[in-house]
């Protein structure tokens, strides 16, 4: 069979990511695929990540930032119109981590850059990160991807995968942050297309030739369930590790502090210490609050149903701290 080729028209992190994952769960032992897309405003955690503990998810709602969870592990990053991202997708026979490396190393080169292999599955230009890679297998099949920073908005970068200033008692697989660099900062008349279309070459070069690949709408139909499941909150956030989460507030009326224990991102626990005249306020609260996702609007609805007062101010502090 001929090496296929694929770069997708959309810029929806869920689509591309299902898609990504489709292609692992779909293509023949005796295929590969280069499959390249870009992400509009995304942040993309590792499989057994917590996105409390990696993101700001309060600026991310703000900006309207995709939360994004890949069935890779590996660290968090952000994804912009400046980022392409690559995968190369493979039956275990054709599979060749080195291989796929010096593609996109000679791809880089061919541009200009020197760069360079770290052994931590990262690739360097003068000592510096520009693309992180990570891998997963089902079956026979094979499936390597990364990003490359070609002109990505470093300060939206810095703010989105900066820890929720909440206090945070976490379990999940941190992320190593690195020193990162735009490829643009080698080459300022850098673009997308460019690279694409070197990336394209080195394939060549380096496997044979190759066919241009399009979902048919069999593909796109079949594809449908897998974004669903990318989009889900049971996706995205009720697969994060056990973790616990400090609120406190103080109101005119006395001070609030929340405890929740957190399992599949639901409260399986909420402790409540107040220091208001209400002897009953912890417990209604606590009550309320149990079993709820941990989620500001859902939280803050189940607290609204109690007509006392107190609890009203919790439920609109809740909901302001876009958990």
């Amino acid at each position: 069979m001929p090496n296929l080729f694929y770069l997708s028209h959309s810029t929806d992190g869920w689509q591309n990511l299902a898609t990504d994952e489709w292609l692992l769960d779909n293509l023949a032992p005796d295929e590969m695929i280069l499959y390249c897309y870009i992400n509009r405003n995304a942040v993309i955690i590792g499989k057994n990540q917590n996105p409390w503990k990696e993101c700001n998810l309060g600026a991310m709602e703000a900006d309207e930032v995709q939360l994004v969870r890949r069935i890779t592990g590996g660290g968090a990053v952000y994804h912009d119109m400046g980022n392409l991202n690559f995968s190369f997708i493979a039956g275990e026979d054709l599979y060749d981590v080195e291989k796929q490396m010096n593609t996109i190393l000679q791809t880089i080169r061919m541009l200009g850059i020197p760069c360079e292999f770290s052994g931590r599955n990262d690739l360097l230009a003068e000592g510096r990160k520009f693309s992180g890679n990570a891998f997963c297998k089902r079956g026979k099949i094979c499936q390597h991807h990364g990003t490359l920073l070609i002109n990505s908005d470093m300060s939206r970068l810095q703010h989105y995968l900066q820890v929720d200033p909440r206090k945070l008692q976490a379990k999940g697989v941190e992320s190593v942050r690195s020193r990162v660099c735009n490829l643009t900062e080698f080459r300022q008349d850098l673009t997308i297309p460019m690279v694409v279309g070197t990336l394209k070459q080195a394939f060549r070069k380096t496997y044979g030739d190759y066919t241009e690949w399009v979902p048919t709408t069999a593909d796109e139909a079949a594809m449908a369930p897998y974004r669903e499941k990318h989009s889900s909150w049971e996706w995205r956030v009720g697969q994060t590790p056990a973790f616990d989460l400090e609120l406190d507030r103080r109101f005119d009326w006395g001070g609030v502090q929340i405890l929740l224990t957190s399992r599949e991102g639901s409260v399986e626990k909420a402790e409540v210490f107040s220091d208001a005249m209400d002897p009953e306020l912890p417990a209604l609260v606590q009550g309320l609050l149990t079993g709820c996702r941990v989620d500001s609007q859902q939280m803050a609805q189940a607290l609204s149903r109690c007509e006392n007062q107190q609890i009203q101010d919790i439920a609109a502090w809740i909901r302001q701290e876009r958990l």
